[in-house]
């Protein structure tokens, strides 16, 4: 295998790492921010809302980039962004310095997100097997990262400005650094495949119509992920009456299924086919959460978290691969469009099953992310592979 492959997936692993090591000393820090500013938690949940609008945005902006300009440049660009404005929340004064200072922060990270998936899938193509779940198993050790790292500044008495602006000055030099290992014009390597082919670039493109059934789909099960994040360790206290510090560990086994899951959802793919990952990966899900909405028992919950977690872990990785393959020289966009509808649902997931506990019981509402998992595998064949030659130009394109 080529030297600059294996750079240009190493580099792609450093972005992803990155980019959860950025969002999570954010989220590291929100007591130690929420206590600076003087709000409340009402506040800050609707402060929240507006990182969600500016990683939305950013979305939509880096997706167009980086099919026109390449997520060579766009890649760097938007991680120095990123990191740049991670110490903006850290010295926010009161909740409209603060409620600015996340929309920015939410506006680089959904930039940089939407990038270097765009770029992983231009680095899978040229592989010629799947590796995306991988890149997205790493993002979480980029969360293991930002706790170890925010424990270790907490212990010192060090302030979020300086923690939050130490972190992102490592990731500013960071981005600029592993630049050098992306592929060089990436996308316009895409377009000049269909032209050599034989086929005009136009009719290579998908319809529309797939992009959004594929965004509706990562809406369905990102919705579900956020309301396990949310929900799962008061779901453990509040519903089976587990003490607060066995009822951590809930989160905790969903998550730890959920990144183990993603290190292996390659070689499934692999074998089986993307299809199989989300048709059996969303019905392995829909198991685990039924059992998490009728057990009366703890030990049963635990399965039940961790059975949804696997289940869901190889799902979004598969969509956002469809997305980008369906159109190489419209990655970017493609990408932009699953990845934003889905962050929505993630963010859209725990006010639902919130609102839905005035109707009924917390984990009688969670059989709501039952039905949804049952839709996923019922129209996991949106994913069904299509011959596909265009890997071979890629790899002689470098």
């Amino acid at each position: 295998m080529e030297r600059w492959l294996r750079a240009a997936r190493v580099a792609t692993f450093v972005y992803f790492i990155l980019n959860g090591t950025l969002v999570g000393m954010w989220v590291v820090q929100i007591p130690a921010v929420e206590e600076r500013v003087g709000i409340s938690h009402a506040t800050l949940g609707g402060l929240l809302v507006l990182l969600g609008l500016g990683a939305f945005v950013g979305m939509q902006v880096a997706g167009r980039l980086a099919d026109r300009f390449g997520t060579r440049a766009v890649v760097p660009a938007t991680g120095v962004l990123c990191a740049a404005t991670l110490v903006l929340p850290g010295l926010a004064r009161d909740p409209w310095t603060l409620a600015g200072a996340l929309l920015v922060f939410g506006f680089g990270n959904g930039c940089l997100d939407v990038s270097m998936n765009a770029h992983a899938v231009h680095v899978e193509k040229a592989y010629d097997r799947p590796v995306m779940s991988a890149f997205h198993a790493t993002f979480s050790v980029g969360g293991v990262v930002a706790a170890l790292v925010g424990a270790g500044a907490a212990s010192t008495g060090l302030s979020p400005a300086a923690t939050l602006g130490a972190v992102g000055a490592v990731g500013v030099v960071t981005a600029l650094v592993s630049a050098r290992g992306l592929l060089p014009s990436a996308a316009a390597s895409a377009t000049d495949t269909a032209q050599i082919e034989g086929a005009p670039a136009a009719k290579q493109r998908t319809a529309p119509g797939r992009i959004w059934m594929l965004a509706a789909l990562a809406w369905m099960v990102m919705l579900c992920e956020g309301a396990a994040n949310d929900w799962s360790a008061l779901h453990l206290k509040n519903i089976l009456d587990a003490p607060a510090s066995t009822a951590a560990f809930g989160y905790g086994t969903y998550a730890a299924t959920m990144t183990t899951g993603r290190l292996l959802a390659d070689r499934f793919a692999a074998r089986f086919g993307p299809m199989a990952v989300l048709r059996y990966g969303s019905a392995m899900a829909a198991a685990g959460i039924t059992i998490v909405a009728v057990s009366p028992w703890i030990w049963a919950a635990f399965a039940g978290w961790a059975l949804f977690g696997l289940g869901l872990s190889g799902c979004v990785p598969q969509l956002f691969s469809a997305a980008g393959h369906a159109d190489p020289a419209a990655a970017g966009a493609n990408v932009s469009r699953v990845a934003g509808l889905g962050y929505l649902g993630m963010l859209a997931g725990p006010a639902i099953i919130g609102w839905m506990t005035h109707l009924a019981a917390l984990n009688h509402t969670f059989l709501l992310l039952t039905v949804l998992c049952v839709i996923t595998a019922g129209t996991a064949g949106i994913l069904r592979t299509r011959p596909d030659r265009t890997h071979e130009m890629v790899r002689t394109g470098h």
